[in-house]
């Protein structure tokens, strides 16, 4: 039995591939368009739901004591992965302050755990942005390779029992962590 050529063979391949590529941008074309309105055009990240056990992160603060996850037990935490090189991360951090402020007497902490950075540029950051709430160093990525965090700022909303509920890729807004986060703080 003969075979043909195999520049016949890699031919039909090519025309096979391209059809196909073909095929999916006529598919995506044809897509209906989404509207776009004022809210939806500035690119605020909009946060994933999510559900599973959030791991129990161990790390060091401020001050070298141990803390845990776990020491938050029953409280809503916010889990914030950033770094002080990271502009997205910095113009966040006066946001979740003022969240923080405004809801931790509802059981609400926002745990700021930083990518990388030498604990006193950590600390510089911290008391040059009058952050209040919990912030860990976390030279050796602990946290970042628990989660599997791609990318800076990224946020994890861990429920009062302990699920990882929500999951923000971005620099997260005031209305976003109103419109999302508070509802967990009130039990829905």
């Amino acid at each position: 039995m003969e075979h043909p050529p195999r520049n016949q063979n890699n031919l039909l391949l090519l025309m096979i591939g391209a059809g196909l590529i073909l095929l999916a941008v006529a598919a995506f074309l044809a897509l209906p368009r989404a509207q776009q309105t004022a809210q939806t055009a500035d690119f605020t990240a909009v946060p994933v739901a999510i559900n599973f056990p959030a791991p129990n992160i161990k790390l060091t603060d401020l001050q070298d004591r141990p803390v845990a996850f776990s020491d938050y037990k029953g409280q809503v935490i916010l889990y914030n992965a950033w770094a002080t090189w990271c502009p997205p991360c910095k113009a966040e951090m006066p946001v979740l302050q003022a969240f923080y402020l405004a809801h931790r007497q509802e059981g609400f902490v926002v745990i700021a755990i930083e990518d990388g950075e030498p604990l006193s540029d950590v600390a510089l950051f911290v008391g040059d942005n009058g952050l209040t709430f919990p912030v860990w160093p976390d030279i050796k990525w602990v946290a970042t390779t628990a989660f599997g965090i791609g990318a800076l700022p990224t946020s994890y909303v861990i429920d009062r029992s302990g699920a990882a509920r929500l999951m923000w890729a971005g620099a997260i807004t005031r209305d976003a962590l109103e419109q999302y986060v508070t509802p967990l703080l009130r039990g829905n």
